[in-house]
């Protein structure tokens, strides 16, 4: 589960890693993966992902006993049922951490339109028969499609979010049981008296101290709560927060046995990527308190939507999740200017107003920095629709951008005006190495103009069931710092 990720988080943010670092990593479990820029865009962006893992963090099968310690069933499942992107300002001055709900329905690069917590499990399973099919050893296969999982679940993340992954943590379900225990249990409260057989959640009203399988099912529980996985959300977010808060009020780390017993948890259970120094990490959050630790989820459109195939899914504003996730740090998108193809690019300028010219004179390049398949076409058919030349189509293959924007050897030119203005107002940026009258779009996961299923309203593909496509807000954030657990359905 993500909860124990976070947790994880929260030892390093607490100095954790000052006092075992050379302990902690010299068994830790890591994954080689293509993340992001290191906070140009104002913050570091953690993706903490859980997953149904019937394995530790290095791939050994769990025992008989810890299998049924999880109350999970022996079923391997690849699904990644808990996403969680925490925004931690450059400064450290705060963090939150923001729940994605697992039914999102996203573009999932290399698969199409999915719900979310599938782009690690039907990546990871594709990917897995092309290596054996290709004569690799299931060893090979396994690790490289591992990877590819990841890293689709990333891209998933960021078109989802507009925001470019920096870190990424993983953890099973065992994680989630052996950090609880570590700590002595999590202290949390119900409205109302539980009993669902599935989860094994069986507890009665009021406050509680759970560990083990008991705060595991308590944070898996989605049936019978009225609003279903969002419910689940809040469980873990309730959660999460009453962890922070006791760790960074107790004497938990100051505890040789517990710092001992916390140290074994996140070797045998947490993933992290390879490039991630959490000696400075710790550095830089060591001051962070409680009350500076909040929780929230994406705004949503329609919890009960259903594809015309009848799946299930909750509907979400792409657009929309962009411009609160991005609120959460001050929209401070500082690569705006200086991550196009060139160094000698000049300042930017914004396309609104549509010129007139003749459009059947401008050949336009169209480069796919998104992550989304097949997006540079759409684009690229978008703007011949309207007149335009279609000129080379494909992927980026020079710096990559986390903005959309319009590269020409002239920002004041009436044919760049006019193609950044059909896509929806993109940025101009000056590219003197591009040839006088060229214009090229450079398409990054931000994009929602024509062409991408934001512009295109409601897709095709999901059943209008007359609710309302204005995109609910998050509830009120869950603060780490606030005295007692706050009761949850």
């Amino acid at each position: 589960m993500a909860v124990a990720a976070a947790s994880v988080l929260v030892l390093l943010i607490t100095g954790f890693a000052w006092r075992s670092v050379d302990a902690l990593t010299s068994n830790l479990a890591t994954a080689r993966l293509e993340l992001g820029d290191g906070g140009k865009d104002g913050a570091v962006d953690i993706l903490m992902v859980g997953t149904d893992s019937r394995t530790d963090a290095h791939g050994n099968p769990l025992s008989a006993d810890e299998l049924a310690s999880l109350r999970a069933g022996e079923a391997e499942a690849d699904n990644t049922d808990t996403i969680v992107l925490i925004r931690v300002p450059t400064d450290g001055s705060s963090a939150t951490a923001v729940s994605i709900p697992r039914d999102s329905y996203v573009e999932v690069p290399g698969i199409g339109r999915s719900k979310i917590n599938a782009a690690f499990g039907a990546t990871r399973a594709t990917e897995r028969q092309r290596l054996l099919d290709d004569g690799d050893s299931e060893d090979t296969a396994d690790k490289e499609a591992t990877q590819a999982g990841r890293e689709a679940l990333i891209k998933s993340v960021a078109n989802l979010t507009g925001i470019t992954v920096d870190h990424y943590g993983e953890v099973g379900l065992l994680g989630f049981v052996l950090l609880t225990d570590a700590v002595g249990g999590v202290d949390v409260c119900l409205n109302n008296p539980v009993d669902e057989w599935m989860s094994g959640a069986k507890f009665p009203a009021g406050e509680q101290t759970l560990s083990g399988s008991n705060a595991l099912s308590f944070v898996r529980q989605r049936h019978d709560l009225p609003r279903g996985d969002l419910d689940r959300i809040v469980r873990q977010q309730v959660f999460m927060a009453s962890l922070v808060h006791e760790v960074l009020n107790a004497k938990t780390l100051s505890n040789p046995g517990k710092l001992a017993q916390l140290t074994s948890a996140v070797q045998r259970s947490v993933v992290l990527d390879d490039n991630w120094d959490i000696i400075d990490f710790a550095r830089q959050l060591q001051g962070l308190a409680g009350g500076e630790v909040k929780f929230q989820t994406i705004p949503v459109v329609d919890l009960n939507a259903m594809t015309d195939y009848g799946e299930s899914i909750v509907q979400v504003d792409p657009k929309a999740v962009r411009t609160f996730v991005a609120g959460l740090v001050g929209d401070s998108d500082s690569d705006s200017d200086s991550d196009s193809d060139s160094d000698s690019d000049s300042e930017a300028t914004t396309g609104s107003e549509l010129p007139s010219i003749d459009t059947s004179k401008v050949t336009v390049d169209v480069s796919n920095d998104s992550g989304i398949g097949g997006l540079a076409s759409r684009v690229s058919e978008a703007l011949t629709e309207r007149g335009y030349v279609q000129g080379e189509v494909g992927n980026n293959t020079g710096t990559t951008v986390s903005t959309s924007r319009v590269l020409t050897a002239d920002p004041e030119s009436d044919a760049a005006k006019a193609v950044a203005a059909a896509l929806g107002g993109l940025t101009i940026v000056g590219d003197s190495s591009l040839p006088t009258g060229a214009v090229k779009v450079l398409i990054a996961a931000d994009y929602t103009g024509p062409g991408s299923d934001s512009a295109a309203g409601p897709t095709s593909d999901i059943v209008d069931m007359g609710t309302s496509p204005t995109p609910a807000p998050p509830g009120p954030a869950i603060d780490a710092g606030s005295k007692g657990p706050r009761c949850v359905n």
